[in-house]
């Protein structure tokens, strides 16, 4: 088998990678026909990730444009230790207030160290609320998946 074969994870792998990180960095293409390239919170969503950006920010503009990404999530701080995963994505733009407040919801319930499902508090409620109608829900489905754990190798190279 190929190194390349060797560290590519399994779909259930790159499911846990993904649950188990914080930060994506999406590429999106701007007006000038340059990467945008930036970095937001999300939550895992079938077999993508979603998130929420203003409603009137750069990649809200790229992605009604041309609405597609490239996502990276990687970590390790030595080769031996690299993981990451990176895919081209259609994306879905959602501006349904309902949607949006939804989409707002688990992800800020995700980064407060809310379990999916549980109810928001009070306070989240009003400030998702507040934010909502200023935001749109961007959800990210993979067209195209690489992924890579250099763990597995077991320290050779």
């Amino acid at each position: 088998m190929s190194r390349r074969g060797q560290i590519t994870m399994t779909d259930d792998e790159v499911r846990a990678y993904l649950a188990g990180q914080k930060v994506i960095n999406v590429a999106s293409i701007g007006p000038n026909g340059r990467p945008h390239l930036a970095p937001l919170w999300y939550f895992p969503h079938e077999d993508g990730v979603a998130t929420w950006t203003y409603g009137t920010s750069q990649k809200a503009k790229n992605f009604r444009r041309l609405p597609e990404a490239t996502v990276l999530v990687e970590d390790g701080d030595s080769y031996e230790k690299l993981r990451g995963v990176s895919f081209e994505a259609d994306v879905e733009i959602v501006e349904d207030l309902d949607e949006v407040t939804r989409i707002g919801t688990a992800l800020l319930q995700r980064y407060a160290g809310a379990k999916p499902g549980d109810p928001a508090t009070a306070e989240l409620e009003a400030f998702i609320a507040g934010q909502a109608a200023k935001r749109i829900g961007l959800v990210f489905r993979p067209t195209k998946v690489v992924s890579w754990d250099h763990s597995k190798l077991g320290g050779t190279y």
